[in-house]
């Protein structure tokens, strides 16, 4: 089994926050003690930290669930709980984070060292020294801990390279990579020996230094699964530079030009925005026979098809073998790097607007519907948030939250379709009889 692993979908949990206490100053000596219990505390992040140690998201393959700790509850004496742990998750350099239900993307971690809270820890609930009025100096109010943030991610990694080589299978891109970086690919004379992307560092001879990766070979119909298919195109995204290499000896019987053309549609059909990458054409394995006239008539077709308003992008013969012509391809490479910016990998309408971790002030604060057994049905998350942090085992805590919900225009709303006394209202698995 494969171990490299580019995807992954997990589940996260933040910590509940601790609930508040209610209690009350008993000294001997203190008359008319008041209310003293504590607030909880705060329930942990989860936090995912880049860490450049990890090439492959490996392992997210058993573990796909992630919970932090909840807050420790309100004590007496008015001490507020301890708040929980952080818990750090670590991620590799270019994971990209994806809600799985929205589809939008959360981040995207490319630094190393760089932090991103994914899912929020819940407020403690308030103890009942919060609830302390001239009217009521003697509260047995309070209050549970918010919930921490629950979300299904999905990750998607793509690697960090200045440079990608792409081409059919077998045209010699594991050999160029082993022959310009210290990468030791797995080589073999049949197709798809490379299943997984190879990353490795070349330095050129004037100093200058870049990434290269060599992604799986992609044959006609990849983009739409087909061999290998989309399972590692998304590590070409990255790159700012392709090297289309090409076997100009025709060794598999292919014509060296409809090979160009069926890559470049691959990567068009994958995502258009990948044509924007400039390409440099490695005319590989020329120290074969037949390989110098493939070249010159190869040439001939890419000008004759060529916008004559675009510049032709430019060729270098070499042999990976032989080790002929490496320098001048990496020198125009790094060349051609320094002139070439980052490419935007998303545009703002994937990207999440705004990492907001409670309810919607714009969204309902509830909405009612029926049941099948004629029950009366409240949902929101304002409602729904207030009904969670209620603590239900006092009295004047269900007289709050009562209050609460007249207060919002339940009552009115629940009249006004129809809801009559002795109805059953639910919420949740919560169950009460609508009083008119």
């Amino acid at each position: 089994m494969s171990m490299f692993l580019d995807t992954a979908k997990i589940k996260v949990k933040a910590g509940n926050g601790g609930d508040g206490m209610v209690a009350f100053r008993r000294e001997k000596y203190v008359p008319n003690g008041g209310p003293w219990g504590g607030d909880g505390g705060r329930g942990g992040n989860v936090i995912f930290v880049v860490d450049e140690g990890l090439r492959t998201l490996m392992d997210f393959r058993y573990n796909r669930h992630f919970k932090a700790q909840s807050g420790e509850k309100g004590m007496t004496k008015g001490m507020h709980g301890r708040g929980a742990e952080d818990l750090i998750v670590y991620v590799p350099q270019g994971t990209t984070v994806r809600d799985a239900e929205t589809g939008k993307i959360l981040t995207d971690l490319i630094e190393n060292g760089q932090k991103f809270i994914v899912a929020h820890g819940g407020r403690g609930g308030r103890g009942n020294i919060r609830f302390a009025t001239p009217k009521n100096p003697a509260p047995e109010i309070s209050e549970n801990g918010e919930p921490g943030q629950e979300r299904e991610l999905q990750l998607e990694l793509k690697i960090l390279a200045d440079v990608g080589l792409v081409g059919f299978p077998s045209v010699g891109k594991s050999t160029l990579l082993s022959v310009i970086t210290s990468a030791k690919p797995k080589i073999g004379a049949y197709h798809f020996t490379t299943i997984v992307p190879n990353l490795g560092m070349v330095r050129t001879q004037s100093g200058e230094s870049f990434a290269v990766a060599d992604l799986p070979g992609l044959i006609k119909g990849a983009s739409q699964g087909v061999g290998l298919g989309t399972q590692f195109l998304r590590h070409i995204e990255r790159t700012r530079v392709i090297l289309h290499v090409i076997d100009m000896s025709a060794s598999e019987g292919r014509n060296p030009y409809e090979d160009y053309l069926v890559i470049n549609k691959e990567l068009e059909s994958y995502n258009l925005r990948l044509m924007e990458r400039p390409q440099i054409i490695v005319a590989n394995k020329m120290d074969m026979p037949d390989s110098a006239e493939n070249l010159k008539t190869f040439k001939k077709k890419l000008a004759e098809n060529y916008d004559k308003f675009d510049e032709l992008p430019q060729i270098f013969p070499i042999s990976s073998l032989t080790k002929q012509g490496l320098s001048m391809l990496l020198d125009a490479t790094a060349e051609l790097l320094a002139k070439t910016p980052e490419f935007l990998l998303y545009d703002e309408s994937e990207m999440e607007e705004e990492a907001y971790y409670g309810f919607d002030e714009d969204a309902p604060a509830f909405d009612i519907s029926r049941d099948d057994d004629a029950a009366w049905v409240l949902s929101g998350d304002k409602l729904e948030k207030l009904f969670v942090m209620t603590n239900f085992d006092r009295e004047e805590a269900v007289i709050k939250f009562a209050r609460q919900l007249r207060g919002m225009g339940v009552d009115e709303a629940l009249r006004a379709r129809g809801a009559k006394d002795g109805d059953l209202v639910r919420i949740g698995n919560f169950e009460f009889e609508f009083v008119d």
